[in-house]
């Protein structure tokens, strides 16, 4: 499982940038989430389907992280928790940099808990735990 989620957020990292740049594929963002998932974060609880409802959330996703000045994201790190052989949590560690509206620049660096499950040679999210992200942006100063 840890060299499977490793790769997966590799992928998801250049994903990732590619789709601030404008260039995202909507088939890639399906292939990088299972079929339903569960997120939670000091906000709530959600669930969801990867259906078109999550591609277009994904879109107006990215056009607000564009909008408030992301420039890019780097995984610093991946710590893996094996729940079973198919199943595990991954610790990514990552930074988000951003252009406040000043111009200066700022690297935050953060952490999501992702639920990763491979039964079949490509691993895939189906949840994950975060922070409180607007907090932590109003904090740094970003919106």
């Amino acid at each position: 499982m840890e060299k499977a989620a490793r790769e997966l957020f590799d992928r998801y990292e250049r994903f990732f940038n590619r789709s601030l740049a404008g260039d995202m594929d909507m088939e890639e963002t399906a292939a990088l989430y299972a079929s339903e998932f569960i997120a939670a974060s000091p906000a709530g609880v959600m669930t969801g389907k990867n259906d078109e409802k999550f591609r277009e959330a994904m879109l107006g996703g990215y056009e607000h992280y564009r909008a408030i000045g992301t420039k890019g994201m780097k995984v610093r790190n991946v710590r893996i928790s094996d729940i079973d052989e198919h199943h595990c949590v991954a610790h990514v560690a990552w930074t988000a940099f951003y252009m406040r509206k000043d111009g200066s620049e700022v690297a935050i660096d953060f952490e999501v808990h992702y639920f990763v499950q491979d039964t079949d040679g490509t691993p895939k999210v189906f949840g994950w735990v975060a922070g409180d992200e607007q907090a932590l942006l109003k904090e740094r100063g970003i919106i």
